[in-house]
């Protein structure tokens, strides 16, 4: 799957960072609303952590086990924020979807709208039966976004995570290649 595809849909643009784009993901990871609710992003984030998330996904890519798009708005090419299909197995045939979108852009959609074209790639073209992700309890929207995607609640994992020094419940949802697609209103 290398290298990373493109994947257009209405408004965004998925595709590969671009070693420029470091400084706007510093800015829009950085925000202390994004590291609160994810587990991989410290905060504060430093530049070296855009600069090396970056080289991250060239990386990831080229090895086929991670593809990690950068999500931009098609009618200005403004980095809206990351989504990206994780823990790629090819024995079980499955995945973890993951995202976050910059503060700003909150609200809009474009989590639902990246994370069911990063879905239909994996079921399409990785030809994977089942994928899979997880969000904090106190992150309900989160799950609403996984929700309208299709994907089903499996279950309540009880203090699974720890982030900053509290316990997290953590919700996982997971959709099949057989389960019937979503309204693309949804």
């Amino acid at each position: 799957m290398t290298p990373l595809p493109t994947i257009q849909t209405e408004r965004l643009v998925l595709g590969p960072f671009e070693d420029a784009e470091a400084p706007e993901l510093q800015r829009l990871a950085g925000a202390r609303e994004i590291a609160d609710t994810t587990l991989v992003i410290r905060h504060p984030y430093e530049l070296t952590d855009a600069d090396q998330f970056i080289a991250l996904q060239r990386e990831a890519a080229a090895e086929g086990h991670e593809l990690i798009f950068a999500i931009h708005r098609r009618r200005d090419a403004r980095l809206v924020g990351t989504i990206a299909l994780r823990e790629i197995d090819p024995d079980h045939l499955q995945a973890e979807l993951g995202y976050w979108i910059g503060v700003p852009y909150w609200g809009q959609g474009y989590a639902t709208e990246a994370a069911r074209a990063v879905v239909n790639l994996g079921f399409e073209r990785l030809g994977l039966n089942r994928i899979y992700a997880h969000h904090m309890a106190r992150n309900p929207a989160s799950g609403r976004v996984l929700e309208r995607i299709g994907m089903r609640r499996e279950g309540l994992l009880r203090q699974r995570v720890r982030k900053w020094g509290r316990f997290e419940d953590v919700v996982i949802y997971s959709r099949l290649r057989d389960d019937p697609a979503p309204s693309a209103l949804a």
